[in-house]
């Protein structure tokens, strides 16, 4: 078994976000929280089927239970943070434009703020 050290961080853009993803569907949550764990361990060297690059420094990760697909759209900050900045269920086989909206504004604050 190879251990990591545990030197990944992840939080939520704020209060309303986490209250969005720990909102997911039960077996959904499950499997995004065991994906946040591998996260915390290994960050950026997880990838596929686990997390997956999108645009503009935007990065998903990919939840798949019976109840739907549950996805959370992050970023990378400095120190090793992961940012969440929007989880939703997907309905369809694209990432709604309405999502990656929401998630490439807070962005934007972010990286604002750390001018």
């Amino acid at each position: 078994m190879i251990t990591y050290p545990m030197n990944w961080t992840i939080e939520f853009f704020d209060e309303s976000v986490e209250t969005e993803t720990f909102s997911l569907p039960p077996k959904i949550l499950a499997k995004m929280l065991h994906i946040f764990e591998l996260i915390e361990m290994v960050g950026a060297q997880l990838g596929e089927p686990y997390t997956k690059p999108l645009n503009d420094g935007l990065f998903e990760v990919r939840a798949k239970a019976k109840e739907g697909i549950g996805r959370s759209i992050y970023c990378y900050q400095k120190g090793q943070k992961i940012i969440i900045l929007h989880s939703f269920v997907k309905k369809d086989q694209k990432i709604p434009k309405r999502d990656l909206e929401i998630a490439l504004k807070r962005k934007k604050e972010i990286d604002h703020e750390n001018k």
